[in-house]
């Protein structure tokens, strides 16, 4: 552009003053600026038609999944809020950097959030109908039935007023002063419309509404928040936020901690609150989901509640074993979820702190399904284990895997409550 300025001023200083001279010199200054006006049309022209493909590629990759497989060969410089653009100097030269993406094992990895050591309440879902209610919960209001996402059972809230809680024998008295609550959770951002979903603790004595603490979630155009709010024991209220990064479709995996008078909250891993001091433990829990457009559900899946944990130490020294249900995996695989490695790195640091430990890892399933399945599964399951484990540090001849399958119950195979509880890992002192 500087170059052509320059050649026109030559130009109108070589034409002279006449009036031919100048006419001419008008229409050639006039033709100039048009060639010159069109070319950064067209220049305009392709950077939004980069931009545009780059949007397509960025929404067929989210579908498809195929950024994830070529993450190390793009590169995009990626701002605050987690969108990439392409670096752009006005013209010739786009500068490009990229960004280490930390994956969900990293960020599990580096959790302190372990879950409770006996199961009161889970729900997998396996057994349930399509379109019915799910039968473990009980209803307060609205509607929520079993419908399928990517292939998988989930609880779709549905409505803007669907309000449910787990189906129990105490139903306002089955949380200990000590317990763990975990779940998935998918909210589709269809329309980039908001909603919002909550999570209600009650005292035994409490009537629903009258919570001790609350989470909700938030889920606007650009972001997700993470609100919570506790009763303090001198009667008043506090609260706080955590925005969370946005990606459209996925699944959260948020999990609650609570001790005494402590509540921790994770989402995928990563603490987000460390609520130190609510007023008392809770009794109850509800699951909401409220405002945000008609027809745009909430979905829920893997819900798991636990009494809190005694020390592994404590336990392999009283009964020569320990029992963890931390430790998961996909549905049908041998591959270890990644909220996994919180209860993984505790057995880590237990064995190292304690070097003359040897365990074998024995892997246990419910009576669902076919026995020789079940087995060669849980063989499958306890050597991922011991993998893991020697990945991780402890040597190999410390470590054995035995599948057990079925054949060893610990619970009734008839109730969700005992199968639940059959499905476990045992590190048994050699």
């Amino acid at each position: 552009m500087k170059k052509l300025v320059l050649i026109l001023s030559t130009l109108l200083f070589l034409i002279g003053t006449t009036d031919v001279q100048a006419q001419w010199g008008k229409k050639l200054l006039k033709k100039a600026g048009e060639s010159a006006k069109r070319a950064t049309e067209r220049n305009v022209e392709k950077k939004v038609e980069k931009t545009v493909d780059k949007a397509f590629d960025g929404a067929e990759d989210a579908v498809t999944g195929k950024g994830n497989e070529e993450k190390e060969e793009a590169k995009t410089s990626t701002n605050t809020q987690g969108n990439t653009d392409a670096a752009d100097d006005g013209g010739d030269v786009a500068q490009e950097q990229t960004q280490q993406v930390e994956s969900p094992e990293m960020t599990y990895s580096k959790s302190d959030f372990v879950a409770g050591d006996e199961i009161i309440f889970e729900d997998n879902l396996t057994n349930e109908q399509l379109g019915e209610f799910p039968s473990q919960w009980e209803l307060h209001r609205g509607n929520a039935e079993i419908a399928i996402v990517n292939g998988q059972k989930v609880i779709s809230m549905l409505g803007k007023d669907s309000w449910i809680e787990p189906l129990m024998k105490e139903p306002k008295n089955y949380l200990d002063d000590k317990f763990t609550l975990e779940f998935d959770f998918l909210m589709p951002d269809k329309d980039h419309h908001s909603g919002s979903f909550e999570l209600d603790f009650m005292g035994p004595k409490d009537y629903r509404d009258n919570d001790v603490f609350t989470l909700t979630w938030s889920w606007g155009y650009d972001k997700l928040t993470a609100h919570y709010g506790w009763k303090k024991n001198d009667g008043n209220r506090s609260s706080g936020s955590a925005d969370i990064k946005k990606t459209p479709n996925q699944w959260y995996h948020v999990a609650l901690s609570f001790n005494k008078r402590a509540m921790k909250i994770y989402i995928n891993g990563s603490r987000i609150a460390n609520v130190p001091n609510v007023s008392y433990p809770p009794g109850w829990v509800t699951f909401w989901s409220g405002q945000g457009t008609e027809g745009h559900d909430k979905f829920i899946r893997n819900v798991r509640i636990a009494k809190g944990a005694v020390p592994l130490y404590d336990r392999m020294m009283s009964d020569g074993k320990f029992i963890t249900y931390g430790i998961t995996f996909d549905v049908g695989k041998s591959t270890i979820k990644p909220e996994s490695m919180g209860e993984i790195n505790r057995i880590v640091t237990l064995m190292k702190e304690n070097p003359d430990l040897k365990f074998s890892v024995e892997g246990h399933t419910d009576s669902t399904g076919n026995e020789a399945s079940n087995q060669t599964l849980s063989e499958a399951r306890s050597k991922a284990i011991v993998d893991k484990l020697v990945e991780l540090g402890i040597p190999a001849d410390r470590l054995t895997s035995a599948g057990k399958g079925q054949s060893s119950p610990i619970a009734d195979n008839s109730t969700d409550e005992g199968r639940a509880k059959n499905r476990r890992v045992e590190f048994v002192k050699l």
